[in-house]
């Protein structure tokens, strides 16, 4: 079984999860940026973070068989700070690296006018860079917040079906199927969905243009989530194309609009022969 999980917080892992999640199968993810947990101050941090996205992550994911690309953007919730409204200026030069698949998280956190404007400033970037753009619906008010995306959306440059509207759910999956968007449902321990609700949903709206990730961060998240997935799927009758389909091709398909997915990995770059800015992965060897 191959899997890809098209979100997922690697910078808040450890290798073991690398490893877990190779030994069940995924061999691909994007890791978007997002909210670290507690609020930036400078449009700098973001940088640094960037940086690692671009550099040391893909490095770490190439030393456990893995391939890993990101996504850039001004997060919603941190969009609210005037403080940080150069990083706007500074992304589209970030947008030109290789491994920036799409331009996300933008979207919605408290649905105000400052989010607004970055959302519109962003999904301009995303169609000037040719990229799709992944989009962080809220977890508040979600309905609503799927319907003003879609009218921003359609107020932009930036086609509907190179949008991933993310983290929905039963309430909203129907609005989010009915406008072309791919759809995007994220799977945790205690909140979100679970797997046997993403199978009732899978049977009720079929498998077209849905990607399920585990969106695994700094809190209480399973990053082996798309392979329990995958499971509940083939447990509830599910062929394994139907699996490949959703767990596969369509985060390929999707991130693919890009241009810019390089699935294979160096093999050469192991524990013992590989650096990344004078460091390893291993400690305490020579």
């Amino acid at each position: 079984m191959r899997i890809f999980d098209p979100h997922i917080h690697m910078t808040s892992r450890t290798t073991d999860d690398y490893a877990a999640m190779h030994a069940a199968g995924v061999r691909a993810l994007v890791e978007p940026s997002f909210w670290l947990g507690q609020p930036r101050t400078s449009p700098q941090t973001f940088f640094d973070y960037f940086d690692a996205l671009l550099g040391w992550e893909p490095f770490r994911a190439a030393q456990y068989g893995i391939a890993h690309h990101c996504t850039l953007a001004l997060n919603p919730k941190e969009a609210n700070d005037p403080r940080l409204a150069e990083v706007l200026d500074e992304l589209p030069a970030y947008l030109l690296k290789d491994q920036v698949v799409a331009v996300g998280e933008i979207g919605y956190d408290a649905m105000t006018p400052a989010e607004d404007q970055a959302l519109a400033v962003q999904l301009e970037l995303a169609a000037a860079a040719g990229l799709p753009a992944l989009v962080h619906t809220p977890h508040r008010d979600k309905l609503a917040g799927v319907h003003r995306t879609l009218q921003m959306v359609a107020d932009s440059p930036l086609p509907v079906e190179r949008v991933l509207l993310d983290h929905l759910n039963e309430t909203t999956v129907a609005a989010a199927r009915e406008s072309g968007a791919w759809m995007g449902f994220s799977v945790y321990p205690d909140t979100k969905m679970d797997e046997q609700r993403m199978v009732a949903v899978l049977r009720q709206y079929g498998c077209e243009r849905v990607l399920v990730n585990s969106a695994a961060d700094w809190g209480h998240s399973d990053p082996l989530k798309t392979r329990k997935v995958a499971d509940a799927m083939l447990a509830a009758g599910f062929d394994h194309d139907a699996v490949d389909l959703v767990l596969w091709r369509n985060p390929v398909a999707f991130y693919g609009q890009s241009g810019r997915l390089r699935l294979d990995i160096d093999q050469a770059r192991t524990h013992e022969q590989a650096l990344f800015a004078g460091n390893s992965v291993a400690r305490g060897g020579e």
